[in-house]
């Protein structure tokens, strides 16, 4: 339904319970990004009709989030279209809405299961998907938008209150923290003061990261995984001409897909959990795979479904260890590229016009002629290099150490205590059933945590198929919950059926019982 967002605010329909005068359960979901809209969506299906669900999103576009909001169709995801379904008992759901678009939406790829797609379509999907649960009878009176930005969240004696900005309040009984990713932590320098001028970008999905950059001059990324791939693509899209340089620690690139689906290498009777055999078992494994031509490929993606109880069972000296020393060449193998991406990779790097060094930044001299030369010391050699740049990108990835991280909303929690950082610097501290610790460890029964922010306890929470199966687990512990307090027989989960094409609109923000929401969200 396409809502014109300067219009009146369409009357809500009351649940039931509460024209009863029963008291309405509610969850309010912080974050309305593919995290917590998945949620939010097996919430609606599981708990008891009556229960509210409060979506809440500060930026203008609802089940999208950073990652399916970008407007360029070469940006693909980075897993195939197969894969990618919201519903785990629906495998084939995307691509059967793939299938349903007209041919002209398609951007002229034909839709399959090894298939990679570009990622906006994802994102219309799932914003699809939300528009097809707002027509199933009685949701509208289940599930609130509300677009604002949360500051505080306060337990009390019951529930939470939400505050959020232009003084409004959400009540709720429980809160879940879907707040995705935040932008990468700039490398530590003796002088920072280059990072407060206009020649840093340090959000390389801003709106202005690109934005009147002469064509022809040179441009300094630091990192080299996927998000620095994605930003070279934006830079040879607007026909960037000149100089790339890509710096990272160890320049370390992620590599390929297989060309076809890899070949399964045969299920092992046991996994190691110790890291050091692990390594060696996965390093043996690969080397059979390679050698009987079957590739590496099907010996990561075997122990892809173990990931979480390997991470879980593993000590946590083991944990840090990989942190520091085998992340960089798991993260290469594991989050790989699509074929065409790859190859514009390959093609811009023979070219000579993109460049990976491998090496640590020490400082930054500003020179008279405008450019900026970034000092670093180099991973193999001694003494000082330096790569000249007229603008410097931070593509290094999310910063993911709560401790140092700005946002209101986060350093509020951890003023308060109710939450605090994981001990691996990966996130926010969770208990296996996503329930949010305080500074003192207790497990909160108000507060929980679904998506990135719990990578502490999870590890793998930044793929779809990972962060699908949390949002089923999550939303069938707070629909438990919910059921336990109102009495309420359990939910039969269902599937919406495959999204008729068309654009994909949101519907119109609603008002809320304790406040005056305003104007609705664009359409």
């Amino acid at each position: 339904m396409s809502v014109d967002p300067g219009g009146p605010v369409p009357e809500q329909a009351v649940p039931p319970d509460a024209a009863a005068g029963a008291p309405v359960p509610s969850v309010a979901i912080v974050g309305a990004g593919f995290s917590g809209t998945l949620l939010a969506l097996h919430l609606l299906r599981r708990a008891p009709p009556a229960t509210r669900v409060v979506l809440v999103e500060r930026n203008t576009q609802f089940g999208r989030g950073p990652a399916y909001s970008t407007g360029n169709s070469s940006h693909l995801l980075n897993v195939p279209a197969g894969r990618m379904s919201a519903f785990h008992n629906s495998p084939g759901d995307f691509l059967a809405w793939l299938g349903s678009l007209p041919e002209a939406d398609l951007c002229g790829i034909e839709p399959g299961p090894g298939t990679f797609v570009p990622r906006r379509m994802f994102g219309r999907y799932i914003r699809q998907l939300v528009n097809n649960e707002l027509k199933v009878p009685g949701r509208r009176a289940q599930l609130e938008l509300v677009r604002g930005d949360v500051t505080n969240i306060a337990v009390h004696a019951g529930g939470v209150s939400l505050t959020l900005d232009r003084d409004r309040t959400i009540e709720a009984d429980r809160a879940v923290l879907a707040i995705g990713n935040f932008p990468p932590a700039p490398p530590p320098v003796a002088d920072p003061s280059f990072y407060d001028t206009d020649q840093y970008r340090a959000d390389p999905w801003g709106p202005e990261t690109l934005e009147g950059l002469d064509p022809d001059a040179p441009v300094l990324l630091v990192g080299t995984g996927l998000t620095m791939v994605d930003t070279v693509i934006s830079l040879l899209d607007q026909e960037h001409r000149g100089p790339i340089t890509a710096l990272s620690r160890r320049g370390l690139l992620p590599h390929r897909h297989a060309p076809a689906p890899p070949v399964a290498w045969p299920e092992a009777d046991s996994i190691p959990t110790r890291l050091n055999q692990l390594a060696r078992t996965l390093r043996g494994n690969a080397e059979a795979a390679v050698s009987a031509g079957c590739g590496w490929h099907g010996v990561i993606d075997e122990i892809r479904p173990v990931t979480t109880d390997l991470w879980q069972t593993m000590s946590l000296s083991d944990r840090q260890r990989f942190l520091r020393h085998l992340r960089p060449w798991w993260d290469v193998h594991r989050h790989r590229l699509a074929g065409p991406v790859a190859d514009r990779i390959d093609a811009v790097r023979r070219s000579g016009q993109l460049r990976i060094r491998a090496g640590r930044i020490r400082g930054y001299e500003r020179r008279p002629d405008g450019l900026v030369d970034v000092c670093f010391r180099p991973r193999f050699g001694d003494g000082t290099d330096r790569v000249e740049a007229l603008r410097v990108i931070n593509c290094a990835g999310p910063d993911a150490d709560y401790s140092r991280i700005r946002d209101p909303l986060v350093r509020d929690l951890l003023r308060q205590g109710l939450v605090r950082p994981d001990p691996l610097c990966l996130g926010l501290d969770v208990t296996a059933k996503c329930a949010l610790r305080g500074r003192d460890g207790a497990i909160s029964r108000r507060l929980f945590a679904v998506g990135p922010v719990t990578k502490g306890a999870f590890w793998e929470m930044t793929a779809v198929p990972d962060i699908r199966q949390q949002a089923e687990f999550l939303a069938e512990q707070l629909a438990s919950l919910v059921r336990a307090r109102s009495g309420a027989p359990a939910a039969s989960p269902s599937v919406s059926p495959v999204a008729a094409p068309g654009p994909a609109a949101m519907p119109v923000e609603r008002p809320l019982a304790t406040a005056d929401l305003g104007s609705a969200p664009a359409a």
